[in-house]
């Protein structure tokens, strides 16, 4: 994978927002007075609900929205210490896969093989074009995070002949191939069966032992493996516990996030379950 070391990171803090609240025209608060760190070396997984504002927070990453401005405090959304990024380069500091990426390429570029698809992410495009310049170091670095998705056999395969944990795995080594510090991963087993889902997060988890940071974001308890050592709980836009996930997936602030009551078992194998009603 090529480097990303071009980029100054200097700055630990992968994510830092302050004050942050999002806002629809109706006047309904998506997100409000949002506080959140993530450094390298944070695991995270953001857990909450559908409607709770998890796929807001990434809108604000991808500079798509801007949080709202209070006349008595600031808003602060900064990434890797700098509240300004070209996304190009920021694309090679945190890679970012979530329902929007599926769409793209639902939409188009189904046509490309699995290889072409991973190269095309140095160009920010769909698939490659006559104009590009690919290099053997992009083809190489493109093999390598194919193969660290163990998809190395989706190579020369078509995304239209995929199933979707494949084309899901391509897109994943789109972002990892420009070797960032960190990936934020929105949803990733969405649409995808229990078996295709086990095997992808078991792939996450090699990723994260071999020194990735990653941002998880779900409302599946299951899917926080044993390698996440930290949970922020997201409710109604607001963060409602944050801390290392022994003392946050309890079933009294689970049943608070999810507006019912559930329980939450701690199994042998390091992951949770979670079950509907008490104990």
């Amino acid at each position: 994978m090529i480097s990303s070391g071009s980029i100054p990171v200097e700055n630990d803090e992968v994510i830092s927002l302050q004050n942050v609240s999002v806002a629809l025209r109706s006047g309904k608060w998506i997100l409000r007075d949002v506080d959140l760190t993530i450094r390298r070396g944070d695991q995270t997984v953001i857990l909450g609900p559908n409607g709770s504002g998890k796929s807001t927070l990434v809108k604000l990453l991808l500079y798509q929205i801007r949080p709202y401005r209070f006349l008595d405090r600031e808003a602060i959304v900064r990434i890797f210490g700098r509240d300004r990024w070209d996304v190009f380069e920021l694309r090679k500091l945190i890679g970012i896969v979530s329902p929007d990426t599926d769409q793209l390429f639902s939409e188009r570029g189904r046509a490309h093989r699995g290889l072409d698809t991973v190269v095309s992410g140095f160009f920010a495009s769909r698939g490659l074009f006559a104009n590009q310049k690919v290099t053997e170091a992009h083809i190489e670095a493109s093999r390598a995070a194919l193969l660290a998705m163990e998809a190395g056999h989706l190579s020369e395969k078509p995304l239209d002949e995929m199933s979707t944990g494949e084309v899901r795995r391509v897109l994943i080594a789109r972002a990892l191939a420009l070797d960032p510090p960190a990936l934020l991963l929105d949803e990733p087993t969405t649409g995808l069966d229990p078996l295709a889902s086990a095997r992808l997060l078991s792939t996450l988890r090699r990723l994260v032992r071999a020194g990735k940071t990653l941002i998880l974001i779900t409302h599946h308890v299951e899917e926080i493996f044993p390698e996440m050592n930290r949970v922020v709980l997201l409710r109604d836009g607001q963060v409602l516990e944050d801390g290392p996930k022994e003392k946050v997936l309890t079933s009294s602030a689970l049943s608070s996030v999810f507006g019912g009551a559930v329980t939450v078992e701690a199994q042998r194998d390091g992951f949770y379950r979670l079950r509907i009603g008490r104990s």
